[in-house]
């Protein structure tokens, strides 16, 4: 697929869908990309289509599979739109940087990354009450096969990332601030500990996925 040249393209794009429950279109906005009248459109569609089915599929299907809607609060950012967020202190990484999971055409193969920033409603109501966040970090660690999560006071909101290898870290900005499981370690709390921590949570629903040639009406 080219890259959109009009309206009719983009639409084109939007209506991709990337897995049983998102298409392409949620993954486009930006409010950075609103207010400072830029684009958000993919340099390589189908990289970005191919590396984003991998994970809505892998982690954001479970997801909203068992606890319901998840919440999309910031997905796709082409390198352009990025990299003006980073120049501007816009809460948006280096393009290099390695963590970086919103650039979701800028590797394949192993190299290949693709994330989000999102929140699950059902947890923010119990988190906006006190629940710790570590509760549902431990539940998707076990649960799902993601590579990093970063934790966000707001909401609850986290980065979730999918990459081929998954790096398996868990880092937030929420107290207890930083680093919660480093990469190629194995959690500080035993299963039997961090599952106590969930025991009230949705029973954990298996997804299927879905014809990949599936569009909006």
């Amino acid at each position: 697929m080219r890259p959109p040249r009009s309206m009719w393209s983009l639409e084109t794009l939007g209506r991709v869908r990337l897995s049983k429950y998102f298409y392409m279109r949620e993954f486009l906005y930006s409010e950075i990309a609103n207010i400072h009248q830029l684009q958000n459109i993919p340099v390589d569609p189908d990289l970005a289509i191919e590396n984003g089915r991998q994970f809505c599929t892998h982690l954001l299907d479970p997801l909203e599979e068992t606890f319901g809607r998840v919440a999309i609060r910031s997905g796709y950012r082409s390198p352009s739109l990025n990299q003006f967020g980073n120049d501007h202190k816009l809460n948006c990484a280096r393009n290099d940087y390695p963590q970086e999971c919103h650039i979701w055409d800028r590797g394949s193969g192993d190299a290949a990354i693709a994330g989000a920033s999102i929140v699950i409603p059902w947890f923010a109501d119990q988190y906006d009450s006190g629940r710790d966040w570590r509760d549902m970090a431990w539940w998707i660690h076990d649960h799902v096969p993601y590579s990093e999560l970063w934790f966000f006071p707001k909401l609850c909101a986290f980065n979730i990332s999918w990459r081929p290898t998954p790096w398996r870290t868990i880092s937030s900005y929420v107290a207890p601030r930083g680093l919660l499981l480093r990469r190629d370690e194995d959690p500080v709390e035993p299963f039997a500990q961090r599952k106590r921590r969930y025991a009230d949570f949705p029973t954990f629903k298996r997804h299927h996925a879905v014809d990949e040639n599936v569009f909006f009406a």
